[in-house]
């Protein structure tokens, strides 16, 4: 057994990146995720690995810092909160279109614009569909406990270097503040064992030197290298779409929910089923690959499916795809940083598909 800490969510990110063998991360103060640099601060990693940290002018900065050391083949990554990761946007695009692995991590609050700082699932659409401009995809791991996001964080480098493409760690304010127990993976290396001849790491004598950009003026050249961007996503479809299926087997109804929203499910499921209400979970940990094909298999055999999100509704339209017109999929959610309760997402099946 690894070593075992009580954490924050938080923390458990910062502390994991240490372990994951990190070589820098490049980051800006945020509520309701300003401890993972605090902690980084506090560990002094570059007194432990050697791991490079910095507190950049702004979000831009930090993700631009992101993107050259990316370039040069090292791992590295950033964290922010809804506001900070839009203004990433572009740069998010950029390490995408030169196929530059990093890890980045959104402790979600409520929006739009400044919002407030509690904790929400808004922005699903911006992590999963394209937040910046392009056609890109990024892999979004999304934790639904305190372990998860330090295992994330190293899950997250092997996915971003075996794909040569950013990963996105997608939580929220309650995740990342709650505090729980934690068993710690021992310490990695700073090297990856994967390939790094495309690095910028200076011409020499058996190569000539890499050049790493997203910029081509041909359109057909441009066109190709969107072609073989496509062909890669597909590939991490077929092989990286991960999820949890909790009480389905015999289940007459059906939950989908990811991060904090599937903790809230598991307890309405409980009870749900004392009050004789067979109810089940499909918990999304990829949401981009999403299981779709899952959910459509599921949805063969119960009566209906409610999507709850911390949210207006956003994963309900990838629900809704795998689901088809077999059963009605319908959305239960709150917003702007109110958390729904067990008794609420209940309540919120019932009125959908018992009255």
């Amino acid at each position: 057994m690894g070593e075992l800490r009580l954490m924050k969510g938080n923390e458990a990110i910062a502390e994991a990146a240490i372990r994951a063998g990190a070589d820098a991360y490049f980051g800006y103060p945020i509520t309701p995720q300003s401890e993972v640099m605090e902690y980084l601060a506090q560990e002094e990693p570059h007194k432990r690995t050697g791991m490079v940290l910095l507190q950049a002018e702004s979000e831009l900065a930090a993700i631009n810092m992101v993107y050259g050391a990316a370039s040069t083949g090292k791992k590295v990554m950033t964290s922010s909160s809804s506001p900070g990761i839009s203004l990433m946007m572009e740069g998010i695009s950029y390490l995408a279109g030169s196929e530059l692995p990093c890890v980045i991590a959104n402790i979600v609050r409520g929006g739009p614009g400044l919002g407030t700082i509690q904790p929400s699932q808004a922005d699903y659409f911006q992590a999963t569909k394209g937040g910046g401009h392009g056609d890109y995809r990024l892999i979004v791991l999304a934790p639904s406990s305190v372990q998860e996001m330090s295992d994330f964080v190293k899950l997250g480098f092997e996915l971003a270097f075996k794909y040569r493409m950013p990963v996105m760690i997608l939580s929220d304010g309650l995740i990342g503040q709650m505090m729980e127990k934690v068993e710690l993976f021992d310490q990695m290396p700073r090297a990856t064992e994967f390939d790094q001849s495309w690095a910028t790491t200076g011409k020499t004598p058996d190569r000539e030197r890499n050049i790493i950009t997203s910029l081509d003026l041909d359109p057909n050249g441009m066109e190709k290298h969107n072609l073989d961007l496509q062909e890669k996503y597909k590939k991490v479809v077929a092989s990286e779409v991960r999820y949890e299926l909790i009480d389905c087997e015999d289940a007459d109804y059906l939950y989908v929910a990811y991060g904090s929203s599937a903790r809230i499910c598991q307890k309405a499921i409980r009870m749900g089923r004392e009050e004789g209400i067979k109810i089940g979970l499909i918990r999304p940990i990829t949401l981009f690959p999403f299981p779709y094909d899952i959910i459509g298999e599921y949805a063969k055999k119960v009566k209906g499916i409610l999507s709850v999100e911390l949210s207006a509704g956003q994963m309900i339209e990838d629900v809704r795809l795998a689901v088809g017109t077999t059963i009605p999929a319908l959305h239960f959610g709150r917003m702007g940083g109110v958390i729904h309760s067990p008794e609420e997402v209940l309540e919120g099946l019932k009125k959908a598909f018992l009255k």
